[in-house]
């Protein structure tokens, strides 16, 4: 499980909530309870297969007895609700739920597919619903230290903007950046290259994947989005390879 995924929380011993979901630690028998009544036809080596291809990841007992959670059931039931409906492969869900788990919002999740309570904590649920944090001026003020001058700046050299008078996490990242290279004398007019690198980088990703991104189904738009991602960190990498690269010769 990545260090981005939320800490597993503590069960008892297969107790339920007032919903009737399942709170507590459950062994295969139970989980095949809970799920045989939307899929008939699970069962316990469809479990265990699942669990080799990396989609959950029990706990196990010292005697080695898998111990599964209400999180391993509502991932479960994601995992095959998303093949029954959607007839997605399991590279696809497994995207998305390597996603979820570094705290994203999956790309393209197929219409009328929600991301249940249970398999993440609250907060983020939130944030994978889209709601995530939109700050007005003066909380992107307050949370990055920066002044309205800067802010203003910012916004006049296209480095972040508002829809709504609200800002994004990615408004708020870039302003704390500035906020740190303002203290070095680097000012956002000197940072006009970055915007302009970054939407050349943007054109030459959309490039690269046009193939996948251009057909309509599912899972077309699934890959695409995680091979852009993935061309993204590549340029990112050689990026700070080359500037590094750079900064080492400064001691030779």
């Amino acid at each position: 499980m990545s260090p981005a995924q939320p800490a597993r929380r503590q069960f008892g011993h297969g107790r339920a909530d007032k919903s009737g979901a399942p709170t507590g630690v459950l062994n295969i028998g139970q989980v095949l309870a809970e799920l045989s009544v939307d899929f008939s036809n699970i069962t316990a080596s469809k479990i265990r297969f699942l669990e080799e291809k990396g989609l959950i990841s029990p706990q196990r007992t010292p005697a080695g007895y898998r111990k599964y959670t209400a999180e391993d059931v509502e991932r479960l039931r994601f995992v095959l609700g998303l093949q029954r409906d959607q007839y997605l492969p399991l590279k696809v869900i497994r995207d998305y739920l390597d996603a979820i788990d570094r705290g994203e919002k999956p790309e393209n999740l197929p219409e009328g597919v929600s991301i249940s309570p249970r398999m993440v904590s609250d907060e983020l649920l939130t944030q994978l619903n889209g709601q995530a944090r939109q700050l007005t001026l003066e909380q992107l003020k307050k949370q990055t230290n920066a002044g309205s001058q800067l802010i203003q700046e910012l916004v006049s050299h296209g480095l972040i903007s508002a829809v709504d008078d609200r800002y994004d996490d990615y408004a708020l990242k870039i302003t704390k950046a500035c906020v740190q290279l303002q203290e070095h004398g680097i000012e956002p007019r000197h940072l006009r290259p970055f915007r302009a690198a970054a939407d050349r980088e943007f054109s030459l990703v959309e490039t690269a994947i046009a193939p996948v991104a251009s057909r309509k189904d599912v899972a077309s738009r699934a890959r695409a989005a995680d091979a852009a991602r993935e061309i993204s960190d590549i340029c990112l990498s050689l990026h700070s390879a080359l500037v590094n690269g750079q900064i080492a010769r400064m001691d030779r």
